[in-house]
């Protein structure tokens, strides 16, 4: 393809222990000229696999964070235009083209696009996962993401013209189910650093309602087992998260 827009367009990733699903992250963004690929104390095969494609810049560095390791990603990029992805996404065919179309001389505004989530292969259409937008594309001169730990975004003001994007790209949200359980295990050791619930009450209402809004009021129950399986897992994933603050308050209590 002829390369336009996305020649002004740096793609960057941060990734850790990602051979299962880097290769067809990277083989989708053969077309980019820049693409940062940030490791975080890899130890397998991702480094190895990386060094076959020549656009791609590998940085070694510290895991601060998703937000903030995101930031410090970004600075490496050869251009001012992002395209944050995650190591087990993949852009299509279709977007790749939209991309390329885009008119880039408004570095205010920002681009949202739709994230398709699959679950072993099938995509996901309820759970909470059906509707999944995100705000990837964005000028670094301008935005950058907060400073979350873990379920972090691109901040914008009031003012700031969001553009949502036609096409979506793939997320390979689930493509093992031990690697499922490992980010419960990952992501609320993340969310409940420096902070406090007192309340056992509390560990037990969140939990609860977070299976209940997944599987019924988000309509999980019509995604099979996969729907019920993401609503256990949003399940443990509230319940392990709510209870290491409330250990965390009974410890320094």
């Amino acid at each position: 393809m002829e390369n336009g827009s996305i020649n002004n367009i740096s793609c960057v990733i941060i990734a850790k222990d990602a051979q299962s699903t880097i290769t067809k992250t990277l083989d989708s963004l053969k077309d980019f000229n820049d693409v940062v690929l940030y490791l975080n104390n890899s130890k397998d095969n991702t480094r190895q696999i990386a060094l076959n494609y020549d656009n791609v810049n590998i940085i070694d560095g510290s895991f601060e964070g998703f937000g903030k390791t995101k930031n410090i990603a970004s600075t490496y990029a050869k251009n001012s235009w992002i395209l944050s992805l995650d190591s087990d996404e993949i852009i299509p065919k279709k977007l790749l083209d939209e991309l390329n179309s885009l008119d880039l001389k408004d570095k205010n505004r920002v681009f949202r696009l739709k994230r398709d989530n699959y679950f072993l292969d099938k995509k996901v259409n309820f759970s909470g996962w059906g509707k999944d937008y995100l705000i990837r594309l964005y000028n670094k001169t301008i935005y950058s993401f907060n400073q979350k730990d873990v379920h972090e975004a691109v901040e914008i003001s009031k003012s700031t013209e969001v553009v949502t994007l036609k096409n979506s790209f793939i997320h390979n949200a689930v493509y093992d189910v031990n690697q499922f359980l490992y980010k419960v295990i990952k992501y609320s050791d993340l969310a409940s650093n420096n902070k406090k619930t007192c309340s056992f009450l509390i560990v037990i209402l969140k939990s609860t309602f977070a299976f209940f809004r997944t599987y019924f009021l988000q309509l999980g129950f019509l995604d099979g087992y996969r729907g019920f399986t993401i609503s256990v897992s949003n399940f443990n994933g509230k319940y392990f998260r709510y209870l290491k603050r409330y250990i965390n308050c009974k410890t320094k209590s």
